[in-house]
């Protein structure tokens, strides 16, 4: 009953999802639609309810799915156990979650860092002075990603009152992502104290960092298979227990409520944790090598 109940949920939560993103592509595609009907798109009550939606979301992590399975695991299996196991399960998945949404940060500052050097030759090939297209690319063409805003707003504002430039690109290369903008501050050094050409030496870099992003493409692109055979191994515990309590085995109640069954559940818990630590070090290992 109660794994119906949440099945119900998060189909509700599907289909209001659905409708919410037709309801924004008719807003895109209608044009004057929306202004011209009093009712379009939405009734009070589903502002409301996308409000209150908009709300859970942005104070409840993904993570804590981990808890919702475990006490739909315990309602099946009447014990407390996977309710314990899903709420450590939380801050362990919270933490993994919050490390690839750092990794995309990273992937993100990077590929920002290579479009400012391609907007910054532009800039300069087109007769504007140094300082003047550093402030034209930050503020215009390239994605504010390209560092955090306050290192932002100090490589600008050295910009825009003739302070140190290279010294503040310096600074901004500390974060996660931006290493690439120690190479513009080396090129702004070379091009403004020594004269040499800045428009060369930003599409030289642009070049190199392209291809170093190019290759760590194709070395995660060679890993996947990897972290999805060590994924699919990590799952197969839970496709067996399925298939046992499909053939009426019913290896919940073996499990948590046997000490034989604890023994083997807490054994292959450790073995399964220390199991997906290792193959997952060894992906990384290889990506930073």
């Amino acid at each position: 009953m109660w794994a119906a109940v949440v099945c119900a949920a998060i189909a509700a939560w599907l289909v209001s999802r659905r409708d919410q993103d037709r309801r924004r592509a008719r807003t895109l595609l209608a044009g004057s639609e929306a202004s011209e009907n009093p009712n379009y798109p939405d009734k009070p009550h589903t502002r409301h309810l996308r409000r209150l939606r908009a709300t859970v979301q942005a104070r409840v992590g993904h993570e804590w799915w981990c808890l919702v399975a475990g006490a739909v695991i315990a309602l099946l299996g009447q014990s407390v156990l996977p309710l314990i196991a899903g709420a450590m399960g939380v801050p362990l998945a919270g933490r993994a979650l919050r490390a690839a949404e750092a990794r995309r940060e990273r992937s993100r500052r990077s590929a920002a860092v290579i479009a400012l050097c391609g907007t910054l030759a532009g800039e300069v090939r087109a007769g504007r002075q140094p300082a003047e297209a550093l402030r034209t690319a930050l503020d215009g063409a390239v994605d504010v990603g390209v560092a955090s805003p306050d290192a932002r707003s100090a490589v600008l504002a050295a910009a825009r009152f003739g302070g140190d430039v290279p010294g503040a690109l310096k600074a901004a290369a500390r974060e996660p992502g931006s290493e690439g903008l120690l190479g513009l501050a080396a090129c702004w050094l070379v091009a403004v104290d020594r004269g040499a050409g800045l428009a060369a030496g930003l599409e030289r870099l642009e070049a190199a960092l392209r291809s170093e992003r190019d290759q760590q493409s194709d070395l995660r692109a060679q890993l996947a298979g990897a972290r999805s055979t060590a994924v699919m191994l990590a799952g197969l515990p839970a496709l067996g227990l399925l298939m046992g309590t499909a053939l009426g085995a019913e290896p919940l109640r073996v499990l948590l409520h046997t000490p034989p069954g604890l023994a083997c559940l807490a054994a292959g818990a450790v073995l399964e944790g220390v199991g997906v630590w290792w193959a997952l070090r060894i992906v990384r290992g290889a990506e930073r090598q």
